[in-house]
């Protein structure tokens, strides 16, 4: 059985956007992943972080998502997610925080 995702978003005390996911990300509803993010990046001052930290699951199509945004976005996950957003390139395409202990979130 899924978790449904849940997305939010705030500002954070600089005025950039917070888009926080819980649940799980796949084909059903990347779509409202994209939607949120582009509405939250719309006007924003400076990069969208996308806090991934309680996502249990992210399948192909949600990191199309990110990995569509790379160049407008940083990343917040866990170690669960790390190997993941590793072999499929974002680590090198943006900034990802909270993959290792010594990895400070933003």
């Amino acid at each position: 059985m899924t978790t449904p995702l849940t997305l939010t978003t705030h500002h954070r005390p600089d005025g950039s956007p917070l888009l926080t996911a819980v649940g799980e990300v796949d084909m059903t509803n990347c779509g409202a992943l994209a939607t949120a993010a582009d509405e939250a990046l719309n006007g924003a001052p400076g990069r969208l972080v996308v806090d991934l930290s309680r996502v249990e699951y992210l399948d192909s199509a949600g990191l199309s998502v990110l990995l569509l945004r790379a160049d407008r976005i940083e990343v917040v996950a866990t170690a669960l997610l790390g190997p993941v957003l590793t072999v499929c390139g974002l680590t090198e395409l943006t900034t990802v925080h909270g993959l290792g202990p010594s990895d400070p979130l933003p």
